[in-house]
């Protein structure tokens, strides 16, 4: 069976039969009242307003176009821009999530921020965000990801994140 994503859903999301989400029965009160805080806080002009400073003034965005000139002649002509998301303040494309999910997080009354990462870069993103609005922040992280990624680590526990092993 082949579904085309942009044409057979709802107007909440929901793809084919079964809806298109799996998530444990006890989690649906939580994920509908963050789908419901969502959705008023993207009709809040403070709350937009409010994301986009930190957006632009925080994080570094709109991220630049840099024209790859040496590229563009290695591939024979097609005009190639690089986003640079990278120069954005915690090195990718992270913190812009991040700055929305706690700002939410602010907004329905959340007194903590738990997330979980792999490489380290995730969790880097969570915990300024944390850092920026003075929220304690948990970060879960596979053990061995903690060994191998000990700068992204540092970089967490110095912003005030606890970061937990998992097995």
């Amino acid at each position: 069976m082949s579904i085309n994503n942009s044409q057979n859903h709802n107007i909440e999301g929901h793809f084919g039969e079964f809806g298109g989400q799996y998530v444990a029965e006890t989690l649906m009160p939580l994920i509908k009242r963050v789908e419901k805080e969502y959705n008023e806080a993207c009709q809040d002009a403070k709350f937009t307003e409010q994301l986009n400073y930190y957006l632009k003034h925080y994080a570094g965005r709109p991220s630049p176009l840099y024209y790859a000139a040496n590229l563009t002649k290695e591939l024979g002509g097609a005009k190639v821009y690089l986003k640079r998301d990278e120069l954005n303040h915690t090195g990718s494309h992270k913190i812009n999530n991040c700055l929305g999910q706690v700002l939410l997080a602010k907004r329905m009354g959340c007194t903590r921020i738990i997330a979980e990462t792999g490489a380290g870069q995730h969790g880097v993103a969570t915990a300024t965000c944390c850092a920026l609005f003075k929220l304690p922040c948990i970060v879960y992280m596979g053990a061995k990801d903690i060994e191998r990624q000990q700068p992204n680590v540092f970089r967490m526990k110095l912003l005030g994140a606890e970061v937990r092993a998992v097995d």
